[in-house]
């Protein structure tokens, strides 16, 4: 891992770009104090709607219905977090 600072990151910029994409983390300090990586992209990976449809009809489901109460933004009452549990 290199350490450089601040102004020197800014006059090297494309040459630290370059060994950042070769794998190559760059700690950038300020006053000798780390403020940032400079670390190579990550693609993130998302929801995969495709893969969870699939799942779902492997386990032979074909319809999926979702209900939301229409009291369910409501405040619950006062007294709700005092009863017992059923």
């Amino acid at each position: 891992m290199k350490t450089v600072s601040i102004r020197d990151a800014k006059n090297r910029l494309t040459e630290l770009a370059r060994e950042v994409e070769e794998g190559e983390t760059i700690v950038v300090t300020r006053n000798g104090r780390p403020v940032f990586d400079l670390v190579p992209h990550q693609k993130r990976g998302g929801l995969n709607l495709e893969a969870g449809e699939a799942y779902l009809r492997s386990k032979g489901i074909t319809r999926t219905e979702m209900y939301i109460a229409d009291d369910f933004d409501d405040p619950l009452p006062e007294d709700f977090l005092l009863k017992p549990l059923p």
